[in-house]
């Protein structure tokens, strides 16, 4: 996917992304976090000015100096996917929750994208990537899903 074809409209984002090695990461504030290899699912928002296209546009690009949590794991971490869902509600906290719950749910990263928000976490591990059919189940109607390929 180019950065052109990016939605428009503001919404709801999650990002997966991929971790080929172990990574000790200092994360702001939050301190050193061990982060495991596998899959990530990161889960956020964009309804200020810009919308999605700018704030995905931003993960996209090479991490120059980090600005939020999930841009200290963007620079040790491939972008491999990004899910969308344009307009409100602001589905960020629900998708994070969702994706601990049920079968083949992760685990929670704590603190990591909610130090605005009484959530755990916004990013969750998966040992193995998540089946798109259950993503799909997860994430709920509305979604557009968009492929990254590097």
């Amino acid at each position: 996917m180019t950065i052109e074809l990016l939605p428009k409209d503001k919404g709801s984002y999650l990002l997966m992304l991929r971790l080929h090695e172990p990574r000790n990461v200092q994360v702001g504030r939050l301190g050193r976090i061990a982060f495991a290899r596998g899959w990530y699912a990161y889960a956020g928002s964009a309804f200020g000015p810009g919308g999605l296209a700018a704030r995905l546009r931003h993960h996209l690009m090479p991490v120059r100096r980090p600005h939020w949590h999930i841009d200290y794991l963007r620079a040790e971490a491939r972008v491999i996917e990004i899910w969308t869902a344009e307009g409100p509600p602001c589905r960020e906290h629900d998708w994070a929750l969702a994706l601990t719950k049920g079968i083949g749910a992760g685990t929670v990263i704590r603190g990591v994208g909610c130090s605005d928000c009484r959530c755990l976490s916004h990013l969750v591990h998966f040992n193995r990537r998540p089946a798109k059919a259950w993503l799909m189940k997860v994430l709920g109607e509305g979604i557009v899903k968009c492929c990254i390929c590097k």
